[in-house]
């Protein structure tokens, strides 16, 4: 079992930046991805960002405004969050991948107000 905690979200104004934050406890021996997602109301959850034994990969709208890191010592993986827009409110989610499951956090609220 792997447990995920995200932090770091809140109500910012267009242009401005949120850093997100997401630790992870328990069985991490062995996650093999972890990043994020985001679910705006009524639409469907879609990867913003994630670090994988490949390399990281972003979505198209995010990409030269977002950054996703890791921190091992921490457990922890981040994502930065510049030049935010109205468009990039949503819940954002943390992953981890281990072996076949993927686990979830509980979602933290990002609104960028215009």
């Amino acid at each position: 079992q792997v447990q995920l905690v995200e932090s770091g979200g809140g109500l910012v104004q267009a242009g401005g930046s949120l850093r997100l934050s997401c630790v992870a406890s328990g069985s991490i021996f062995s996650i093999n991805a972890i990043g994020w997602y985001r679910q705006a109301p009524g639409k469907q959850r879609d990867l913003v960002a994630e670090i994988t034994s490949g390399g990281t990969n972003y979505a198209d709208s995010v990409k030269g405004r977002f950054t996703v890191s890791r921190d091992n010592a921490y457990n922890a993986v981040y994502l930065q969050m510049n030049s935010l827009k109205p468009e990039d409110t949503a819940v954002y989610y943390c992953y981890a991948d281990k072996v076949r499951r993927r686990y979830w956090g509980q979602g933290t609220q990002v609104t960028v107000s215009s």
